[in-house]
């Protein structure tokens, strides 16, 4: 039997897992509300943008359901593949961002996508990409063990190589080369991934997916009542200028959806809803904020001396 892409399966697990997400979500906000967004393409597809605003928790979440194809890829994918030049393209992804009110509840990242490329007389190109990961204000390793066991749990099938080789990953990708410096504390990063064929490489796709929720959701229940003030929140404005610099600068989905003629609205849905910029702040020495810069915004093994085992006691 040939394994061959299943495109329709893809899409109907992402409004799932869109449905499921938004769900889930609003449950733990405890007042706020997802609008329903859905907007079409004028090249080709559509989408919906789900978002919550001013809720309890949040101050802003978004998760996004897309599907867009066209006639061609743009720069931004094909630059490194000369091999999809002149291809027709479809790509369809969930992307979900999360930003809590309280400074002591990370922000944080999801994104599981599928991509096809196709062209008369030859096969097609797919592949999946996407992963997950945590943007704290305030450190607490109780919750970088957390997050980083359920990343390991995420990939624990799927071969004991995988974990460390998409948590490297992620640390390479979500770094801020104009700076120096890492976004967060990292997680899961694929891109170009088919190398199980399609049902395991979807499968992959789909733990990752399924794994967000129970790393997340615990973090948020040890922190979304911890006392904040004016010192937290402007750190907090701070730090996620850091978030809009690399969305903008950095950021292949980002740069993507722009260059495809997506819906600017939809694609900017996870910039912060308020933010500031600084002229050359640094941390006061011994500060929980300079705690932040040198210890958990360097690149480290959160789960040193930690058993694959421990995966299937992850926090709930």
């Amino acid at each position: 039997m040939i394994d061959q892409p299943e495109a329709e399966a893809v899409e109907q697990y992402l409004l799932s897992l869109q449905t499921r997400l938004c769900d889930a979500l609003a449950q733990a906000d405890g007042g706020g509300v997802f609008g329903d967004d859905r907007w079409t393409r004028a090249d080709g597809g559509g989408g919906c943008s789900r978002v919550l605003e001013e809720g309890a928790l949040f101050e802003k979440a978004g998760v996004n359901f897309s599907h867009v194809h066209g006639a061609a890829l743009p720069a931004s994918a094909s630059a490194d593949r000369p091999e999809l030049a002149g291809r027709g393209f479809s790509a369809m992804g969930v992307s979900l961002v999360l930003h809590p009110r309280n400074p002591y509840v990370p922000t944080t990242h999801l994104n599981v996508r599928f991509f096809s490329a196709e062209k008369p007389g030859t096969e097609p190109l797919w592949w999946f990409g996407g992963g997950f990961d945590l943007t704290p204000y305030y450190g607490f390793e109780e919750d970088a063990r957390h997050w980083h066991r359920n990343a390991r749990a995420a990939c624990a099938d799927f071969g004991d190589a995988l974990y460390p080789e998409l948590k490297s990953a992620c640390d390479r990708y979500f770094y801020l080369k104009h700076r120096a410096e890492a976004r967060g504390i990292g997680g899961l990063f694929f891109d170009d991934f088919n190398r199980f064929g399609f049902a395991r490489s979807f499968a992959f796709m789909q733990s990752v997916a399924e794994h967000f929720l129970p790393g997340y959701l615990p973090i948020v229940a040890r922190r979304r009542e911890h006392p904040w003030g004016e010192r937290e929140r402007a750190f907090q404005m701070m730090r996620r200028g850091r978030y809009v610099e690399f969305n903008l600068v950095h950021d292949r989905g980002t740069l993507f959806g722009l260059q495809s003629g997506g819906r600017t609205e939809s694609i900017l849905m996870s910039m912060p809803p308020s933010v500031s910029w600084r002229y050359n702040w640094q941390p006061e020495p011994g500060s929980p904020e300079a705690r932040l810069m040198e210890v958990f915004l360097v690149p480290r093994d959160w789960l040193a001396g930690s058993q694959a085992g421990d995966d299937r006691c992850l926090d709930k």
